[in-house]
């Protein structure tokens, strides 16, 4: 019955959207109404869950979308990104600057948030894009696949992290393992992806973002390229100083304490767009002024993105709190499977319900876990991959990330659906067929 009522609820949203050109935002709150309703929860539930999924996705995105946004506007004017792009047009050669994308995305991803790393890197996949005149697609799919992997695969993300919690993994080997699974999965789902559906689908970028491109500056108009590399990995170098300090230092000491603030995503941002005030600004001969008004110039564009993606989140926490997830992790339970399979299935079951990749994850990690304990011969490395494989495959509609995609690129649903919905199932497929090949030399 649950099951039925989200098939329902994800064709009336294509619908609403795509046939009746309602707005995403409107149809999302539409559909979130509907499936409280429809799965009996109380009505004054349905308006808290909506209030609380839009909420709590929008407390950090909005803060983090912002920041980076603001920060991405200073690359832009002062020219850093022009810098970076021309860098590695020269170093990889035009026709390979998508691979560059991909192993920047990977790199930059490990310690950072999906979103502070897609915010981060974006003004260089349309800057490139520009210099080249290359598919944005062949740029951007790369990125959004190197960040995805190692969102969904590799500690110290948080979901990785609970789940190798979860399974008592050893933190070392599971990094290891997730490198050695992530990375030609990441080259599946980017670059070679990227090269044959670029090719089938043209999409035409926001014309906000598209006019606010320069390209053809001469180098003395543009910040040097190791003062443009070094701000804008300030907020990486912070997170990590977090992450070192979670694993090597005791809890609860001063310098932990510290390093866990100033590397949290929303201070490490704050402090790096406060370093592009001079970096990206007063020291390319800005005004004060000239540098708070690109600021300002960067948030309109944001504000409609964010309603999307924050209503995303309304229609996630209502399938949650509707038990959704509950059902299909006890139709997975009853089949009889390898532990690896399994647990990718019941992570990739929720997933597909729910939208959200770490419930996906810690759920499937939650009730996986005690049938590892009955077969001692499966590595808990390995299902940690297992699941973060299952949490990423088929995000659609009712996943937040779906929509920021969605409104950064420009695209239709449909083109997001044969974009970044394949994109992602072919991450969380190749992720397994990796995992169970490397099962059998460490299994």
């Amino acid at each position: 019955m649950l099951l039925g009522i989200v098939f329902i609820a994800i064709i009336l949203l294509l619908i609403l959207i795509t046939k009746m050109k309602i707005n995403p935002f409107i149809s999302l709150m539409i559909v979130s109404f509907f499936v409280g309703l429809a799965t009996g929860m109380p009505l004054d539930k349905i308006v808290g869950s909506i209030q609380a999924g839009l909420g709590n996705t929008l407390g950090f995105i909005a803060i983090v979308l912002a920041l980076g946004t603001m920060l991405g506007k200073l690359m832009e004017e002062s020219g850093a990104a022009e810098r970076v792009a021309r860098t590695l047009i020269d170093a990889f050669g035009k026709d390979n600057v998508h691979w560059a994308m991909m192993f920047v995305a990977f790199i930059v991803g490990i310690p950072v948030f999906f979103q502070v790393g897609f915010v981060l890197l974006l003004p260089l996949v349309f800057t490139i894009a520009k210099e080249t005149g290359m598919s944005l697609l062949k740029i951007g799919l790369p990125l959004v696949a190197g960040l995805s992997v190692v969102h969904g695969l590799v500690p110290p993300h948080p979901a990785a992290m609970a789940a190798v919690g979860i399974f008592k993994a050893d933190v070392g080997k599971t990094i290891l393992y997730s490198i050695i699974v992530g990375l030609p999965t990441a080259v599946l789902a980017g670059p070679v992806f990227a090269t044959f559906i670029s090719k089938k689908i043209q999409i035409t970028p926001p014309e906000t973002i598209t006019t606010a491109v320069k390209t053809g500056r001469s180098d003395q108009e543009m910040p040097g390229f190791g003062i443009t590399v070094i701000t804008i990995l300030f907020p990486v170098f912070l997170m990590l100083l977090s992450t070192i300090s979670d694993i090597y230092l005791e809890k609860g000491t001063m310098t932990r304490l510290v390093l866990n603030f100033i590397g949290n995503p929303i201070t490490s941002l704050l402090i790096s767009v406060l370093l592009s005030l001079f970096t990206f600004g007063l020291w390319r001969g800005f005004s004060m002024e000239q540098v708070g008004k690109y600021c300002d110039q960067s948030l309109p564009s944001v504000a409609s993105i964010l309603m999307v993606i924050g209503g995303g989140g309304a229609f996630n926490k209502v399938l949650l709190d509707s038990g959704v997830g509950t059902e299909i992790a006890k139709l997975a339970t009853s089949a009889h499977l390898n532990p690896i399979i399994l647990g990718w299935l019941v992570a990739a079951l929720i997933r597909v319900a729910t939208g959200s990749a770490t419930v996906a994850m810690l759920t499937a990690a939650g009730i996986v876990a005690p049938i590892l304990a009955m077969s001692p011969g499966t590595s808990p490395e390995l299902m940690v991959l297992a699941v973060g494989a299952g949490s990423l495959v088929l995000s659609h509609v009712n996943d937040a990330g779906f929509w920021m995609i969605k409104e950064y690129f420009g695209m239709t649903v449909q083109q997001t659906l044969s974009t970044w919905t394949v994109l992602e199932t072919i991450i969380g497929v190749a992720g397994l067929a990796f995992t169970l090949l490397l099962a059998t030399f460490i299994g």
